[in-house]
């Protein structure tokens, strides 16, 4: 063994150890790793920063982008509550309905946020159907996670097994090869969990800490203004238009409830509707054209100028929680006249029990209201010190500029029609589409930047260097080297099972990127040793990295889910290892038919 390959052993051992202590930053970890191979002499500038200009890198940081497009203009959301629409009301069929749905969102957008995204509206689900949110949550995790199968661009580990492949002068892989296995293995996770969900423990969800201050409806007032397109038309014809997105629980003209309010029954000019909505759609009412905030346009004007209901976004929304035993409990909010007092205006409000109707100034306010105020920042800073408040947060919701939904949606198409017709390199096309999604204000340069997982990208950038050094020095070839001197008589099938399974195993305490660049390029050495096409080695051994699910750490979207569902390690295991085992046959069977000429079905072929 030559000195350098043995000085990258060490850089690499160290490397691991700190990735499994977790004592730093991965991210860290990977710049620290970077700096180590280029002060020893083991790779030069050019190689060590390779990373970072690579195409992994900027196709990672690009679709960050194009899925802040789709959730800024709410096509997430509407394809959510359309997914929870048709869950229905049986264990068996929101599994079999939301785990594939889920899965196709995974192909195109992160799986971290399709997970994040699913959480409250199957929490929802299993609270109003009387179901065990235990047995839908991992399910839909588990979709998230084979989602990324189904694209090249959906997983870093597949971006890097892609630039691999490339680096070693064969053929790319377009982004959807690995689709067939993709779709495979959404339709095995399916089937087997709608078999073996008895394996899943039946616990009620449980709300996660802090929650209470990112609650999923408020209520709010909407006016109708004087040339809204909504005059004339009914409330039946309002209800369905927004029917996914807020609850009209009450309607008010002159100041005074009506008494008909069927739904055929005609909105005019000034009609104020007390509405449940989320806290995205009250930050996004300003994008709705004839309709305001009520208390906004009604205390937020001032003459000679234009109402302020327009200009939300330059203003900031705040949530103040009253205070036991507060100045405020046993008055309306009209009686303690907010604007003129405290400087803010109360656009909204949230009580655990009970519905709210009639006009939302004349609320009397209890204990633990939870108020969303409007005014600018001046304003609202005093009232953190307030006594009759308990906290004040930042608002958690979010605008969307739904009317530019057709547009993401287009965009995020053309992004992948150029990468896949090749009419566009990959990382250009979505690089573009990145920056199509800002320029057409699909979301702004802001949210663009804050969506981007920096973590990610820098550990991408740190990581692929190691991938690098790996094959410069030997070190892959020697791995490989003696890998052959055991395995050149086993079959193809069972050294594509063998790099899947050490894959699977790693990436429980490493990430899939670093998984696949360690392992990838001695798949590739093994293969070329063996004097066959490595593209399904380096294939299961990315598809191992991302599709194994042993351990709740083993995927961050399993994370999220831990504590709503009440899972233990052991849930984990037990239904994850006959699952993994299934998975890791069913990629090995079809690489070797897709790349080595195996047969599709036992007993047919070669």
């Amino acid at each position: 063994m030559e000195f350098q390959q043995i000085l990258f052993l060490v850089i690499l051992a160290v490397t691991l150890g700190l990735f499994i202590s977790e004592k730093l930053r991965i991210d860290l970890v990977a710049l620290l790793a970077l700096l180590a191979l280029t002060l020893t002499g083991i790779l030069g500038p050019k190689d060590a920063l390779a990373g970072f200009a690579s195409e992994p890198a900027i196709i990672v940081a690009a679709v960050f982008v194009l899925s802040a497009g789709l959730s800024a203009t709410g096509i997430t959301d509407r394809i959510g509550a359309g997914i929870g629409r048709a869950a229905g009301g049986s264990e068996w069929r929101t599994i079999a309905v939301v785990m594939p749905a889920t899965a196709a969102l995974a192909a195109f957008s992160h799986h971290v946020m399709v997970t994040a995204m699913m959480l409250p509206i199957l929490m929802r689900i299993a609270r109003e159907q009387k179901l065990a949110a235990s047995r839908l949550l991992m399910p839909m995790s588990l979709a998230a996670s084979l989602g990324t199968t189904l694209t090249l661009f959906s997983a870093p580990a597949f971006l890097l097994s892609n630039d691999l492949i490339k680096r070693a002068d064969l053929p790319a892989l377009d982004i959807f090869a690995i689709t067939p296995i993709g779709i495979a293995l959404v339709l095995l996770g399916t089937v087997y969990m709608l078999l073996a969900r008895w394996l899943v423990p039946k616990r009620d969800g449980e709300t996660p800490q802090g929650d209470y201050l990112k609650l999923d409806r408020y209520y709010t007032e909407l006016l109708v203004e004087a040339e809204s397109p909504w005059v004339g038309k009914t409330r039946g014809d309002f209800s369905d238009a927004f029917k996914d997105r807020l609850q009209v629980v009450d309607w008010l003209r002159h100041g005074m409830r009506r008494r008909n309010q069927h739904p055929e029954s005609p909105l005019a000019a000034g009609d104020v509707l007390l509405v449940r909505a989320s806290p995205d759609e009250i930050a996004s009412i300003r994008d709705e054209p004839g309709l305001a905030l009520h208390a906004v346009a009604k205390y937020g004007d001032t003459p000679g100028e234009r109402p302020k209901s327009e200009a939300l976004g330059d203003e900031q929304l705040v949530q103040a929680v009253v205070a036991p035993h507060s100045e405020f409990v046993g008055r309306s909010v009209a009686d303690i006249d907010f604007l003129r007092n405290l400087g803010v205006v109360v656009v909204g409000l949230w009580r655990r029990e009970g519905w709210l109707h009639g006009e939302l100034s004349e609320t009397v306010l209890q204990e633990g209201d939870l108020l969303v105020l409007w005014g600018q920042q001046e304003n609202l800073e005093p009232l953190a010190t307030h006594h009759g408040f308990l906290m004040l947060m930042p608002f958690s919701g979010r605008e969307k500029s739904r009317r530019r939904a057709p547009l993401a949606l287009l965009i995020m198409a053309a992004a992948v029609a150029a990468a896949a017709t090749e009419t566009l390199a990959p990382h250009i096309a979505f690089l573009a589409g990145a920056v199509a999604m800002v320029l057409t204000r699909c979301v702004d340069i802001e949210r663009a930047y804050q969506e981007i997982d920096v973590r990610i990208f820098v550990m991408i950038g740190g990581v692929i260097p190691l991938g690098i050094a790996m094959e410069k020095t030997g070190t892959a070839a020697l791995v490989a080297d003696l890998l052959l001197n055991h395995a050149a008589h086993w079959s193809p099938l069972v050294l594509l099972l063998v790099m899947f399974g050490t894959a699977a195993l790693l990436t429980q305490i490493l990430s899939d990127a670093a998984t696949t660049v360690l392992l990838a390029p001695i798949a590739l050495a093994l293969a070329t040793g063996l004097g066959l096409n490595p593209v399904p080695f380096v294939v299961c051994t990315a598809m191992g990295a991302v599709a194994s699910f042993l351990t709740p750490i083993g995927h961050h979207g399993n994370l999220l889910i831990l504590t709503p569902g009440r899972y233990t390690f052991g849930d984990f295991l037990r239904v994850g290892a006959p699952l993994t085992l299934a998975i890791a046959f069913t990629t090995a069977w079809l690489a070797r038919w897709l790349w080595l000429g195996g047969p599709l079905l036992p007993g047919i072929g070669g």
